[in-house]
């Protein structure tokens, strides 16, 4: 199904734009499939393409991959490239949205959409003029650090670690003699 927000959003922003270059129509294929050198999943092209016109990064739910959904990307002279699954910077960038989104609607009642994206966008704009550095890492990762130490024995100051902890052996004969001993 496609979104008719999403149509309608795509349309005002493709008007923006300039108009492409004329193209031959293998130069149009040559640009299209340009992009897609590399996927590991490619839709198949129209025999027809228009000239391409914009790169729409989508992530992967299912309702954005909708041959009605390409289809009509294509027919507009968009390319919709995919996010790869499970990349670790989308981990990095859900928490960005996460913020915004708290920052923005924190104790607010919209009344229509547009409050919404009003409110989006200018708490994007203030954290762009003044933007929170992140790091990999931070506290959760101190804490696996902290719990992998504790569950890791040195081996003889060998830099050689072991998961369980080894008893030391007795360091004389007589002693190692004594604890070899079955007592009845």
């Amino acid at each position: 199904m496609l979104h008719p927000w999403l149509e309608a959003e795509l349309t005002a922003i493709l008007a923006t734009l300039p108009e492409p270059p004329a193209q031959s129509e293998v130069g149009r294929r040559v640009a299209w499939e340009h992009w897609q050198d590399g996927l590991t999943v490619r839709f198949t092209l129209p025999e027809r393409l228009p000239p391409l016109r914009m790169l729409l990064v989508l992530d992967n739910l299912s309702g954005h991959k909708t041959p009605t959904l390409v289809l009509w990307l294509v027919e507009h002279g968009v390319m919709p490239l995919y996010t790869p699954l499970s990349g670790s910077w989308l981990n990095m960038a859900e928490s960005i949205q996460r913020i915004l989104v708290r920052r923005a609607l924190a104790g607010q009642t919209p009344t229509a959409p547009d409050d919404i994206i009003d409110w989006l966008e200018a708490t994007a704009r203030g954290w762009n003029a003044d933007p929170t550095p992140f790091e990999w890492g931070g506290k959760r990762q101190l804490r696996r650090e902290r719990s992998r130490q504790r569950h890791r024995h040195a081996l003889g100051g060998s830099g050689a670690c072991a998961r369980r902890q080894f008893h030391r052996r007795p360091t004389t004969l007589e002693q190692w003699r004594r604890s070899c001993q079955v007592t009845h």
